[in-house]
């Protein structure tokens, strides 16, 4: 997503499953407007977060114009040659329930296969032919999101599939997400990065004020909620330090994004049901009855 745009549109982790919500971001390609989905991953779903998420990917793949499927090929190399992590197999489970699903329903869709930098040619190939012949995918890229290889191709691939119309959105804007929730995945994002070993998926971030200063800069409070008591130490850190670390980095880039002063204010709460908060889902466009 973020270089089909050319902008910061998602968050990106270690983490999988770290898109929680459909994610809209805006590409160009000649006289094409591309209106980008980038879906939660689709995996087996174990807590009402999992549900919700996993109904988002699956309803925006069933409104749109065409679909892409992307999937981490060093995993199924890692896989093939028995060096593979439990999340590589977990991931590999979850790319073939995909096709499998796709194929119950009659769909078809892109598949582009990510991270082709530094794994072999002729591994690579071997995954591609053993994907395609699953019988649910019209075509095939090879694409590498850290480089931009192959992914020009792609973006051609997609306006050309395009139906005729007018744009959507002006030529100048590149996403479609509330500055407020932005706000609140880019701190995310910096909590995994730092903590990703530590914390398990049991976080979540909610921007509670946003205020435009007269001075031109904006003042934003934050609010990290974990489940348990123990997980508040990881994210404050000794002397608060790790929290600095988080809050400073998200100030840092929201105040580039934004192009003004920033003044961040993050808490944190432990709160054990944070995942049954109607207004959290209700944020993020999910469904919390799903």
């Amino acid at each position: 997503m973020n270089r089909l745009t050319g902008s910061k549109v998602s968050i990106v982790t270690q983490k999988v499953q770290t898109t929680r919500f459909p994610v809209r971001g805006i590409a160009i390609h000649e006289q094409s407007q591309i209106v980008l989905v980038d879906t939660p991953g689709i995996f087996k779903p174990r807590r009402r977060l999992d549900r919700a998420m996993v109904a988002s990917a699956w309803g925006g793949a069933q409104d749109a114009d065409a679909v892409v499927h992307l999937v981490d090929v060093a995993a199924e190399i890692a896989v093939a040659a028995r060096e593979a992590s439990a999340a590589d197999h977990r991931q590999i489970e979850d790319t073939r329930a995909i096709a499998e699903n796709l194929k119950a329903t009659g769909a078809t869709a892109i598949l582009a296969l990510n991270k082709i930098d530094g794994v072999r040619r002729d591994a690579m190939l071997g995954v591609s032919q053993e994907l395609f012949e699953l019988g649910v995918y019209s075509e095939v890229f090879m694409i590498s999101a850290a480089d931009g290889s192959g992914v020009d191709d792609l973006k051609a691939r997609l306006a050309a599939l395009m139906p005729e119309g007018v744009w959507l959105y002006p030529e100048d804007q590149s996403a479609d997400v509330p500055l407020r929730v932005l706000a609140a995945e880019i701190t995310r994002e910096k909590l995994y990065l730092r903590v990703h070993e530590e914390l398990p998926y049991s976080a979540a971030v909610e921007t509670t004020a946003f205020e435009e200063k007269p001075d031109g800069s904006a003042r934003i409070e934050q609010t990290i909620y974990v489940e348990r008591d123990s997980q508040r130490p990881i994210i404050l850190g000794k002397g608060g330090q790790t929290l600095k670390w988080i809050g400073q980095k998200a100030r840092e880039e929201l105040t580039e994004l934004m192009d003004r002063p920033v003044h961040l204010f993050i808490t944190v709460k432990v709160d054990p049901k944070w995942q049954d908060s109607r207004a959290l889902y209700a944020q993020f466009g999910l469904d919390f009855d799903v």
